[in-house]
């Protein structure tokens, strides 16, 4: 008999992003997503609408912030009966600069090498010239390289595209409101003693302008962020 196939729900956190959204959700592979969870993030144009017309489930957010939405879409996903709970929850951002279709890339260890936390690595996979900014790829290094050297785990990226088994999700604990959520998920994972990994994933330029690193203010508050949570949970 073969294996059964792993329950997966997709999070997709969704500021302003009318222009992306729809191709994010249309590219996911739909024989393997049970629900694609688009938590709107008190966004000012038509996410929303594009989001449930391509077959996502809405939720809202109006707290602003990254984590706000990510934790509004496990809310989402905690308010079913424990049955109905998912195996595996993917992340992926809603600008369509990762790749949907890589996702059985991305759980593949999951389901394969019994992993817990697995990243898609832009940092291993095909960088698009000029998908990130310099002060994102110094940023993803340093806090990697601190990650290692505090807790003994060794990253090579921060990626919002990633996968891990609903139970570790669940005991993590997640809280970050904000720009530290990824590296907040990485350091408990590590201090949890959990089996993570890396894969390659590709990754291009965003459609429209991103709200972290597209200003100066943003790219300096997510980089205080995010060295203050590696931090404070030492």
């Amino acid at each position: 008999m073969a294996p059964q196939a792993p329950v997966i729900d997709v999070i997709i956190p969704a500021y302003n992003e009318e222009a992306s959204i729809g191709l994010v959700v249309n590219e996911l592979p739909e024989s393997m997503v049970r629900e694609i969870i688009v938590c709107n993030n008190n966004s000012k144009d038509d996410t929303a609408r594009v989001a449930r017309e391509a077959g996502a489930t809405v939720v809202d957010e109006p707290r602003p912030g990254y984590g706000s939405a990510c934790l509004r879409g496990m809310a989402h996903i905690a308010a079913r009966p424990p049955a109905e709970w998912p195996d595996i929850v993917v992340f992926i951002d809603g600008d369509h600069s990762d790749y949907p279709e890589q996702l059985p890339e991305l759980v593949a260890p999951i389901v394969e090498q019994d992993m817990d936390l697995v990243i898609g690595s832009r940092a291993l996979g095909d960088l698009e010239p000029g998908s990130m900014q310099p002060q994102q790829i110094f940023g993803n290094w340093l806090a990697t390289t601190l990650i290692k050297l505090i807790y003994g785990y060794e990253f090579t990226d921060l990626g919002p595209f990633r996968a891990v088994r609903y139970p570790a999700l669940r005991e993590m604990g997640m809280r970050d409101p904000d720009f530290g959520w990824t590296v907040e998920m990485q350091v408990r994972a590590a201090k949890a003693g959990l089996r993570c990994t890396e894969v390659p994933v590709r990754y291009r330029r965003r459609i429209g302008v991103s709200k972290i690193s597209g200003t100066i203010r943003g790219t300096l508050l997510a980089g205080h962020k995010i060295l203050w949570t590696i931090f404070k949970m030492i």
